[in-house]
């Protein structure tokens, strides 16, 4: 799909400086750029790029004034990343405004769905489904029965959508995703034999919450897992059954959280971070990356370590052991110096 200068610049509510009718079709960083793409200046840093950048189109700030001359033309605006940002959001959904109902997709008889649905090939609907409008599930992906989903949500290729799951609006979901599956729960006889559990709750995602590839969320063994509204999670991640998420919460990838622990608002949850069960975590706690957690925390503290200790605390206890040789050694020493010294009332 192709844009004119003008266009972009009436998209940003920008002044174009050069060809109005210059055309792109596509977004290059400023010193890649080529024929036909569309760039932009932020960072002085870069500045020398423009004199030779091949893109067509650049966008900067209202106060570049060009030294030499130019190729490329302009799109003045107030502030050059903030506007190439907001470009990249309308790029995106313009990219992904996919529409109808492929061939050799599946939908129940009774599914009902709102306007501008997009249902890729090998997809399967089950029963008693609620689409939303403006819903895009890309091939190959699964949504189970009695699932309810808002407006504006994106299911990617591959994602497995688990019965009675409800999701809310404006959320994404990235290709291999799974939604619902069932909690780690099983019971040990008196023989040592693990009988399952079997888990008949389900998972609730609120509003605005983004899933990343390959993320895992189990249903509730009872009641729900529940992952409030902004939140977002990485790639990679393991939330068990029963877990609790609070609002705008993040959690970056490969960490765990295992069954029954509750999260707080706000919180920052660093890469492989592991989070012990029926914990409860406050409000605008931060955990460094490779944690452990196997306490309760309190409203905003901050961690790091396994087992994790405060963070000032754990930097202080980290340069005592990278000295530990050298303390030892220094221990040692002395010791030999007590041993050998007279005045102790002792010769050894």
């Amino acid at each position: 799909m192709k844009f004119t200068a003008e266009q972009i610049a009436g998209i940003l509510e920008g002044e174009v400086v050069g060809n109005p009718n210059a055309e792109v079709s596509r977004l290059s960083k400023i010193e890649e750029g080529e024929e036909g793409s569309l760039t932009f200046l932020a960072n002085p840093k870069y500045i020398n790029y423009i004199y030779s950048t091949k893109a067509t189109v650049t966008i900067v700030n209202e106060s570049f004034t060009p030294e030499q001359d130019i190729t490329t033309t302009l799109i003045k605006v107030e502030d050059a990343y903030a506007a190439f940002s907001k470009l990249l959001h309308f790029y995106n959904q313009v990219k992904l405004n996919k529409n109808g109902i492929e061939p050799q997709s599946f939908m129940s008889e009774g599914t009902k769905y709102g306007e501008n649905l997009y249902l890729g090939s090998f997809s399967y609907v089950g029963q008693n489904v609620v689409l939303g409008d403006n819903v895009k599930i890309y091939p190959n992906s699964f949504i189970g029965d009695n699932v309810i989903i808002g407006d504006n949500v994106f299911i990617f290729a591959g994602a497995k959508i688990y019965s009675e799951t409800v999701i809310g609006n404006n959320c994404t979901i990235h290709s291999g995703t799974i939604i619902g599956a069932d909690g780690f729960g099983f019971v040990p006889n008196e023989e040592g034999v693990y009988s399952k559990v079997p888990q008949i709750g389900n998972v609730i995602i609120e509003d605005n919450v983004d899933i990343g590839a390959n993320t895992t969320i189990d249903r509730a063994t009872l009641g729900s897992t529940i992952i409030r509204q902004g939140v977002k999670l990485d790639n990679q991640i393991q939330i068990a059954h029963n877990v609790e998420i609070g609002r705008n919460t993040v959690i970056a990838a490969q960490s765990g959280v295992a069954g029954s622990t509750k999260i707080g608002e706000n919180c920052m949850i660093g890469g492989q971070v592991g989070i012990a069960g029926h914990l409860t975590i406050g409000n605008n706690v931060k955990l460094q990356a490779q944690s452990g957690v196997a306490r309760n925390i309190k409203d905003d503290e901050t961690l790091q370590g396994t087992p994790s200790l405060g963070y000032t605390d754990f930097n202080k206890s980290y340069v005592h052991f990278k000295n530990l040789p050298k303390i030892v050694a220094e221990v040692e020493e002395l010791k030999k110096q007590i041993i050998i010294n007279p005045k102790n009332g002792n010769n050894g």
